[in-house]
């Protein structure tokens, strides 16, 4: 009788350490699935926010593209709404810039829209939302080393590489507002004074 209760109480405890290993097993797995999950979103949010950047700077270098037109000679087109990068309105011919808006996705809403306010160029960027660290911290393509060492995905900046630094400087601002989102009145520039 007591042989049947000492072996009763291995198996229990047997039982038990099994359980106890899967479960570190399912946590282990469970880590490096959410991992590669956030590797995968990062590397899409990269893609998109190349996407978005190589349009709006063509959008912005717009008068580059024209052979022999003289860039004085033309105003400054804001981009005040994104939806022009898909079918430019002041184009006779339909130019596209980009395919589609794409949301963030890392947040799965929309990206937020940098705006130079005091040059009036409209939107010169686009901005992840999410305050998540990244995974990825260096080794950035050349023209995504802007990305280097942020430490949080919504400081991620996608746009004019020159107006971005500015950014970081705290001259532009970011409006908060979703790519998407109806846009106020087009900015005025006016004189500036140094305070």
């Amino acid at each position: 009788m007591r042989i049947l209760h000492s072996s009763r109480g291995f198996t229990f405890i047997g039982a038990l350490m099994i359980v106890v290993i899967m479960g570190i097993m399912l946590g282990i797995t469970g880590t490096t699935w959410r991992m590669t999950m956030q590797r995968e979103r990062e590397t899409e949010l990269l893609f998109r926010g190349l996407e978005y950047q190589r349009a709006i700077q063509k959008w912005h270098n717009y008068t580059s593209m024209a052979p022999g037109a003289a860039a004085a000679s033309r105003p400054i087109k804001p981009l005040n709404d994104m939806k022009d990068l898909l079918s430019d309105p002041s184009s006779l011919e339909r130019k596209r810039y980009l395919r589609r808006l794409y949301l963030d996705p890392i947040t799965g809403k929309e990206f937020t829209e940098i705006r130079d306010k005091q040059k009036g160029r409209g939107i010169i960027g686009v901005a992840s939302t999410s305050e998540e660290k990244p995974v990825k911290t260096g080794g950035f393509e050349k023209q995504l080393k802007h990305l280097e060492n942020k430490d949080v995905y919504n400081k991620w900046v996608f746009g004019i590489l020159d107006a971005v630094s500015q950014s970081a400087a705290g001259t532009v601002t970011g409006a908060g507002t979703p790519v998407g989102a109806p846009a106020g009145p087009a900015p005025v520039p006016g004189p500036t004074t140094n305070p």
